[in-house]
């Protein structure tokens, strides 16, 4: 079983281009089911981190996680 407090700050590695995307800083759930729906990874922050705002965060959905390691977590995604 996979806690959600062993996900957040893992760094988040897209395989198909070993891109490092950011660290994990929460998830979506889907309370009705009970299951991860996806990982946020924030945007880039600027001065005061005032300049971004969650709109901007990034929402990998959980089917595009392929591995969940000590680390990192790989994720297979079209490269941006």
């Amino acid at each position: 079983m996979l806690s959600t407090d062993k996900l957040r700050d893992k760094e988040v590695i897209n395989i198909c281009d070993g891109r490092s995307i950011g660290f994990v800083s929460d998830i979506e759930v889907n309370l009705e089911s009970g299951t991860i729906e996806g990982i946020v990874i924030p945007a880039q922050r600027r001065i005061f981190r005032i300049l971004a705002n969650q709109e901007n965060d990034l929402v990998i959905k959980w089917d595009k996680v392929k591995t969940v390691g000590e680390d990192v977590i790989l994720v297979e995604m079209e490269p941006y």
